[in-house]
């Protein structure tokens, strides 16, 4: 084989490079423009609540400083699962109360204090920060809160299955407390 014979080879593998490239420039082009678009959301599909959105209000029945509730799905006093958001503001705890079913608990926000058992001690409660997961064992007496001196409201996520049915350990006893 001489050198222009091997120019020759060359010259078409560029040519068959260039011819390939140009072929798939609009393939990709397609993909390009389709990746950057999206469908808008389904609503029968998927519902979405931005953080500013979210609704709290006073706990029906219970101190107005105490704190406040966000239900985001389901109803606490119907069958079914459900997930609320509550917001406990400094220097208040629940009394020792129980559950008929477990809660699974996740703080989002400043910090919470929890303790298990039928005695009300909040200083010997422990601190759960943001990202803390607590499990609540249904039928097993528990209190929680914030602390007195806490600098900001605790925000946590709440979910389990409804009924609640929340039972305090002594109904002769306020079921929220200063602290």
């Amino acid at each position: 084989m001489d050198t222009g014979s091997l120019e020759m080879e060359g010259v078409s593998l560029e040519r068959r490079r260039l011819l390939r490239l140009l072929l798939m420039s609009p393939l990709l082009s397609a993909f390009a423009g389709t990746a950057a678009e999206a469908s808008p959301l389904n609503p029968s599909e998927i519902f979405v609540i931005q953080p500013d959105q979210i609704q709290f209000k006073p706990w029906q029945g219970l101190p107005s400083a105490s704190g406040e509730m966000a239900m985001l799905h389901g109803d606490l006093n119907k069958p079914g699962p459900y997930l609320v958001m509550m917001k406990w503001n400094p220097g208040w705890f629940s009394a020792p109360h129980n559950y008929r079913t477990d809660r699974i608990c996740v703080v989002v926000s400043g910090t919470w204090w929890v303790n298990s058992g039928a005695d009300f001690d909040p200083n010997n409660c422990v601190a759960t920060p943001p990202g803390s997961f607590i499990l609540r064992v249904a039928g097993t007496p528990h209190y929680d809160g914030v602390i007195a001196g806490g600098s900001e409201p605790a925000v946590i996520a709440i979910c389990g299955m409804s009924p609640v049915d929340v039972k305090l350990v002594d109904p002769e006893q306020p079921g929220w407390r200063t602290v």
